[in-house]
């Protein structure tokens, strides 16, 4: 009789110790219009297929064969669902927020960490092995509630990237799978309400490609996108901004640097493909007396003062 009360309990608390042991990493991600917008959706969800063990996918109401291009990807990973994008949110690009929260929604419940991934953004292979022993690492750590990435901005084409401080040079990309998390703003990163996430470093870098596009076709997104980002009277405002005949002109940039480093092997064929020259001056720096001071300080030190944080990073 003691024997079979010891199996018993044994097998009830089996699942919950076994959760020690093994670890499981949800992909997730939306999209909507990838082809009409030239998104490299493929490339981004292929570059963390690897370290995940499903890949979620909510696929907005799209004008374009979208959901035909994300079910070209064969894998067994990939879960498409179908989301309508709410017309009314157009503040701030809070409907990329808001369809963040609902893929969240639907990974598996008994995922340990979520790995979030947007359409233009690619983990470099060479970063999965610090990836997945990050998530090794703090899984079981109470404090810890995301992981923190490097960022690489890609600007005009594959051979420049942002230096200065208008681009976010870190920013959360894995969650854990707790649900009082949600996405932030326009889902650049995610916050607990108004709390920040308590994070440790990812030791690993994203590389977006956002801003890396055959300039009449940049133009072209910007027009779709941009309603995401601003009510009637605004919108309006920027829409015949963007009326001007002409290409998107790539000089408008502060400070950029020449990338030396290897792209993604998923961006390959990508990168091979482009039919577009780009030549920029990187040699001036556009900057205002107190930037140009900030920019050189962080040159010289590696440290960003004054920067916006939505993060808390523990020691």
């Amino acid at each position: 009789m003691q024997s079979r009360k010891f199996w018993f309990i044994i097998i009830q608390k089996f699942p919950k110790a076994l959760q020690t042991f093994i670890m499981k990493i949800s992909g997730f991600t939306i999209i909507k219009n990838a082809i009409i917008n030239d998104y490299p959706i493929l490339e981004a969800i292929g570059s963390i297929l690897p370290v995940v063990d499903e890949m979620v996918v909510l696929v907005g109401d799209s004008s374009d064969d979208t959901e035909q291009l994300i079910r070209s990807i064969v894998s067994d990973k990939i879960k498409i669902h179908h989301s309508v994008w709410n017309p009314n949110l157009r503040n701030g690009g809070e409907a990329l927020a808001d369809e963040t929260n609902k893929a969240f929604a639907l990974i598996d419940p008994e995922a340990t960490w979520a790995f979030y991934i947007q359409a233009d953004e690619i983990v470099h292979e060479k970063y999965h092995g610090a990836i997945l022993d990050a998530c090794k690492k703090h899984k079981d750590d109470t404090q810890v509630q995301g992981l923190l990435f490097n960022y690489l901005h890609f600007f005009g084409s594959y051979d420049y990237v942002g230096d200065s401080r208008k681009w976010y040079n870190k920013e959360v990309r894995i969650i854990k799978n707790d649900k009082s998390i949600s996405a932030y703003r326009d889902a650049q990163g995610f916050r607990v309400r108004q709390t920040k996430l308590r994070v440790k470093k990812a030791n690993a870098s994203i590389y977006h490609y956002g801003w890396v596009k055959e300039p009449s076709k940049m133009k072209m997104k910007q027009k779709e996108v941009v309603k995401y980002w601003h009510e009637d009277e605004s919108l309006k405002e920027v829409l015949n901004t963007l009326k001007s005949e002409g290409t998107f002109d790539y000089n408008a940039f502060d400070s950029l640097a020449k990338f030396t480093d290897s792209h993604p092997k998923v961006m390959e064929k990508r990168i091979a493909e482009k039919n577009w020259s780009l030549e920029l001056d990187i040699s001036k720096k556009k900057f205002s007396f107190k930037n140009r001071l900030l920019y050189f300080f962080e040159k010289a030190t590696g440290i960003r003062l004054f920067s916006f944080k939505n993060y808390k990073l523990l020691p």
